[in-house]
């Protein structure tokens, strides 16, 4: 359905390096997340994380007057590093809940498809 607003890729990262270090505690396991998305960070980043910005649709749309090439992180159930934070462009927060990636994906996929509907004034996000 969005394919006539954008071109969506999705990408996963899940790497081996990531699930051990998730065994092993909060501090590794968000320096795996880091290690593997670092090199992703082109355009305009934005990080999911529990500390993030609480935005509602329309907020979230505006997300897409930033750029053509615009890259969305989900973080693991210890979110990110600072570091990493620091280093893209908008943090925000889907929920303050926890959810598994694959849920996390769908809300944000979900929310994507609602901003360019918002922006192209489309019914479907009322």
């Amino acid at each position: 359905m969005i394919k006539r607003f954008a071109r969506l890729e999705d990408k996963t990262l899940f790497s081996k390096d990531i699930a051990i270090s998730q065994t092993k505690g909060e501090k590794e396991s968000k320096k795996s997340y880091s290690r593997a998305y670092e090199p992703y960070l082109k355009g305009y980043n934005v990080s999911l994380d529990v500390k993030g910005l609480k935005l509602d649709s329309f907020e979230f749309s505006k997300i897409f007057e930033e750029g053509a090439n615009i890259n969305f992180f989900i973080g693991g159930a210890y979110g990110f590093e600072e570091e990493f934070l620091n280093k893209t462009q908008k943090v925000i927060s889907l929920s303050s809940l926890t959810y598994a990636h694959k849920i996390a994906k769908i809300v944000l996929f979900e929310q994507i498809y609602r901003g360019f509907c918002i922006k192209a004034n489309h019914p479907y996000h009322k």
